[in-house]
């Protein structure tokens, strides 16, 4: 690994090489997992963490020689009071991963994968799993050069990624395939005392839980941005995110949606109502309190992810200082189930919003067009079928949005009777991502088709107008009938643009003026 100059206060490093995160067991956030994940950064094991791993590693093997250690000098499960002799104790390690590598079903993509090797290795630098340190360095290097262990998709109930984990392990021991194009790190000597320590973690779990929340977060607010151009699309009013509004009800999710609404469209604090229909339909008056809760689910999400990922949660906890091993439940996910549960909610609310305003768009009291924005040919369908197609991946959202967290599973002979289902909480809110974006993707053609044909130029200054410009250079303009697959698959694939002008919103980010930020042409 490269020389760098580590800095474990803010988790950051500089080389020569690019951008470094530094892994210390306690200050790593979603965002930087999502870096590794897509290699855009590379890791570094912090000082004072290995020292930890250290500390705690000679620890465990002292308490293991002379006391009764769950998965080091016993079984594990139901067999937890079977003791392991001594003379088989060199063997007991290999044997329980080769026999938990079990995972099944589809191979998970690289990016899940180096997902859980980032969170896994940042765990055990929080010094309570008792590993060898030489594990540490053996995933960070495999983050640096590009490898990842094959891992198959099912396996664990939210009571710690065994099989998955297993199978990096057995990787790690030199049995089991390395896939990428980088260098596989070089076999580990891993024993009993290394095993369970390896695999008791949810690190694939909190891996693609912190790859979901990156993108369904951007999405989300990209979603607004679409919004507001399907408000210019309507004529809409800006008194939906009027400042008294929000300080009138002040959620903090919504406050901040309407302050950003009002941003994007260079709205005043105080806009001055429309002439006109009295107040706007709920796809577009709503914004702020359907939008807010979903952004407040996600920051508790975040909050959730980030005490894990930071976590010494294996069991049991190997403690240096007191020089005992504690047995407990600290791998059990219920925050992060609940918490993924509570954002795919709020998440197919936002959607739900976006096929309504998708249905004000298609309705000539609003647009002053032709139903469907059609051409002007008889009986036109124009945009219809993009009703039907939103419906469709709402569908999905929908069915997505069931609660895991109401799972249940009784495992090895009753002795654990519970289970979280957090790793298919995390699954299921991967899965969201593409059906969200697909939703949205149909509103913003039909708004960029509704402004085309009311000839409506939006000012650039304001991040509306740049959103219409950026929309207008990529999609198609054709309006005769035709295939409109294409052109929903372009528009979905903008929405990442679309979230960089919402992050970029701020100062300089255009005036609010008393007008609606347009200039208007004929219809």
């Amino acid at each position: 690994m490269s020389s760098r100059i580590a800095d474990t206060a803010t988790g950051r490093a500089a080389d020569d090489s690019g951008s470094v995160v530094v892994l210390d067991g306690r200050g790593l956030m979603v965002a930087d997992v999502v870096r590794l994940a897509e290699s855009t950064a590379k890791p570094v094991p912090g000082t004072d963490g290995m020292k930890r791993v250290e500390s705690s590693w000679n620890a465990a093997r002292e308490i293991a020689s002379w006391g009764r250690v769950y998965g080091r000098s016993t079984g594990v499960g139901a067999n937890r009071n079977e003791s392991v002799p001594t003379e088989a104790a060199s063997d007991h390690g290999l044997r329980l991963l080769r026999s938990h590598a079990g995972a099944i079903g589809e191979e998970l993509p690289a990016r899940e994968v180096r997902a859980m090797l980032a969170v896994r290795a940042n765990q055990l630098l929080a010094g309570g799993a008792g590993l060898r340190p030489t594990v540490v360095t053996a995933l960070c290097e495999a983050l640096e050069t590009g490898a990842y262990p094959k891992v198959n998709e099912f396996g664990s109930v939210g009571t710690g990624d065994i099989a998955a984990l297993a199978q990096m392990g057995l990787a790690l021991a030199g049995e089991h395939p390395w896939q990428g194009t980088g260098a596989a790190p070089a076999p580990q000597p891993l024993d009993n005392n290394d095993a369970l320590a390896l695999i008791s973690s949810n690190a694939l779990t909190l891996g693609q839980s912190a790859l979901a929340l990156h993108e369904l977060r951007g999405l989300i607010a990209a979603t607004q941005v679409v919004a507001a151009l399907s408000l210019m699309a309507v004529d809409g009013s800006y008194e939906a995110y009027a400042l008294p509004v929000h300080e009138a009800r002040r959620h903090a999710g919504s406050y901040a949606v309407a302050e950003r609404m009002r941003l994007i469209l260079g709205a005043p604090d105080r806009p001055t109502p429309p002439l006109g229909r009295i107040q706007d339909p709920y796809g577009f008056r709503c914004v702020p309190q359907i939008h807010g809760p979903a952004h407040d689910a996600a920051d508790a999400l975040e909050n959730v992810l980030t005490v894990e990922i930071n976590a010494a949660a294996e069991n049991p906890l190997i403690s240096p200082d007191d020089m005992a091993a504690y047995h407990h439940g600290g791998f059990y996910l219920a925050q992060l189930a609940l918490s993924l549960d509570h954002f795919r909610l709020a998440t197919t609310q936002a959607a739900r919003l976006s096929t309504s305003r998708l249905s004000t768009l298609n309705e000539p009291a609003f647009t002053r067009l032709r139903p469907f924005l059609a051409d002007g040919e008889p009986a036109s369908s124009g945009v219809m079928i993009l009703e039907y197609a939103a419906g469709a991946a709402l569908g999905d959202l929908r069915a997505f949005s069931a609660p895991a967290s109401l799972g249940h599973a009784v495992l090895s002979r009753g002795v654990e009777e519970q289970a979280s289902f957090a790793s298919l909480a995390a699954r299921q809110t991967l899965r969201a991502c593409e059906a969200y974006r697909l939703v949205v993707g149909c509103e913003l053609v039909a708004a960029i088709r509704a402004l085309r044909q009311r000839d409506m130029r939006l000012d650039v200054e304001l991040p509306v107008g740049r959103a219409f410009e950026l929309a207008d250079s990529v999609l198609d303009a054709e309006l005769a009938d035709r295939p409109l697959t294409d052109d929903v698959t372009a528009a979905a694939g903008l929405l990442d643009r679309f979230t960089e002008l919402w992050s970029g919103l701020g100062a300089g980010s255009g005036t609010a003026v008393e007008g609606q930020g347009v200039v208007r042409g004929t219809v």
